[in-house]
């Protein structure tokens, strides 16, 4: 008997997750599978506790794609890893975290036609103070390179046409951890249509953030500043401004 082809593909980038993984994958399945059918698309990376046995095992039970490594990638060269590998009509794309609440879906897939592009906005960020604040402050600083018509261009809850993503992926890597800073200033530049949803965002199931440690943080925003001048140079001709509102 043929198994019908997925509707979408939940892509998540899972770095040493294996106290939650589980559990986030099983709630965002139990959450969608009843609406349409879908796949993950698991692009692991690298990670030295449990949880490459723990997903082998989901496998067995869950429609999964796994791609996983034996070295540490970095989160966007995962994130492209997954989008080039796409097939199904929509990519949806979520952390692993258990930050993104996957009940928000329903907005975004019934306003899936609406644009390009739908990207979350994270009105009640749970991080850290610290790491708000940089978040913010790197923002009126991108906004000088990028007009981009968003309040959240890192927030990690996004669907998008699966062509749309594996055309953007293809220029992916000039910032290795700010890959959603990235691919909304590249998408935003390359024409494609952006609208935001609200969505609520939570504190993680378990441990803590493996890229943005206080000690990093410094030499990460330096990097990131200097990969937006190398992505808005790369980009600077066909440059296009585009609207976008928020749907609540």
């Amino acid at each position: 008997m043929s198994i019908a082809a997925p509707e979408l593909e939940i892509l998540l980038p899972v770095h040493n997750e294996a106290e939650s993984i589980e559990r986030t994958i099983r709630e965002i399945y139990n959450t969608i599978s009843p609406y349409l059918r879908l796949r993950f698309l698991i692009c692991e990376d690298g990670s030295v506790d449990d949880t490459k046995r723990i997903l082998r095992g989901l496998s067995e039970w869950l429609p999964m794609k796994l791609i996983l490594s034996d070295q540490r990638k970095g989160y966007s060269r995962a994130v492209k890893d997954g989008m080039q590998a796409a097939e199904a009509p929509y990519l949806l794309c979520l952390d692993s975290d258990g930050q993104c609440d996957p009940r928000d879906f329903a907005l975004f897939w019934e306003n899936r036609k609406a644009s390009d592009i739908l990207v979350g906005w994270r009105l009640r960020r749970q991080d850290s103070s610290m790491r708000k604040l940089l978040s913010r402050a790197y923002y009126r600083i991108y906004r000088l390179f990028f007009a981009v018509p968003v309040h959240d261009p890192s927030c990690p809850y996004l669907l998008a046409r699966s062509e749309v993503a594996r055309e953007l992926a293809r220029g992916l890597g000039s910032m290795q951890q700010g890959c959603w800073w990235e691919f909304i200033a590249r998408a935003n530049r390359r024409g494609f249509s952006i609208r935001e949803i609200p969505v609520n965002h939570r504190r993680r199931l378990a441990g803590a953030t493996k890229v943005y440690s206080l000690g990093r943080l410094p030499g990460i925003g330096w990097r990131h500043c200097w990969a937006l001048a190398s992505i808005w140079w790369e980009t600077k001709s066909g440059r296009r401004k585009l609207k976008s509102d928020a749907i609540s």
